[in-house]
């Protein structure tokens, strides 16, 4: 009986741990389908992530599933089984926004931001932002924006340089100083839900690959503190069922 147990504890764990891939990799594909100009391409890999976050809140039975996006293909179908939605938003200045490229056609970044957050508050899913600060958003005041959304967490970045990613993308042009960014984070000092992502070496590196390194040394190479991790809050409620939402 013991033997029967452990083989069928070892068949669900491979189990799990192909269903997981398949989603890392449905991920990745609806990533670069995002990048596909193709509305019905684009289209495509949307359905296909949109049914792997189904996958992982039922087959899976994950406590939380957290996704984040620009907000560009989210639709209503996606609430059922999120826990926490964080999108992308650099600036609350069309203007702005166009000049580092979010934007989306003829839809409003802005207006489709404003779409979301609302279905969040409608099917109770976390709502967070993520803005990545830097030269031509580092003089903005987002306070009345952000207060109006009102997220659960406003996670706040400072544009690096990131080798192999952003480094030959004349990302040169975007970095702030850390004194700017301080600025930045002193003028919304009195938003609540602000969490700071520090800067202590002024660029960001890669972490290995886990097909050439495997997942415990990669994990060495990510760049995880954790003392600083629980500093800035990162330990929190995650499971919708256990969050109260109130807005």
């Amino acid at each position: 009986i013991l033997f029967s147990t452990q083989v069928v504890f070892v068949k669900m764990f491979l189990q799990f741990c192909i269903s997981f891939l398949q989603c890392i990799f449905a991920i990745v594909l609806a990533w670069h389908g995002s990048m596909c100009e193709d509305s019905r391409c684009t289209s495509h890999h949307s359905s296909l992530l949109q049914g792997k976050s189904t996958q992982c809140k039922h087959e899976l039975q994950l406590p939380s599933v957290s996704i984040v996006s620009n907000g560009s293909m989210i639709t209503k179908k996606w609430f059922q089984t999120m826990d926490i939605l964080a999108i992308s938003c650099d600036s609350f200045d069309k203007d702005t926004n166009q000049t580092f490229g979010r934007a989306q056609g003829r839809k409003s970044h802005l207006d489709n931001l404003f779409k979301v957050c609302e279905w969040c508050q409608k099917y109770k899913v976390a709502f967070k932002i993520n803005s990545v600060i830097n030269t031509f958003n580092v003089d903005e005041d987002m306070r009345e924006n952000i207060t109006e959304l009102n997220p659960v967490r406003w996670k706040v970045f400072q544009c690096l340089l990131i080798d192999g990613e952003n480094s030959l993308r004349e990302a040169e042009r975007f970095l702030i100083s850390d004194q700017h960014f301080q600025v930045f984070l002193e003028r919304h000092s009195s938003i609540s839900c602000l969490v700071p992502e520090a800067n202590q070496k002024g660029r960001k590196d890669p972490s290995k690959s886990i097909f050439d390194v495997g997942v415990e040394e990669a994990i060495q190479f990510s760049g995880f503190d954790e003392k600083m991790f629980l500093k800035r809050g990162g330990k929190y409620v995650w499971s919708k069922a256990d969050m109260r939402l109130e807005w």
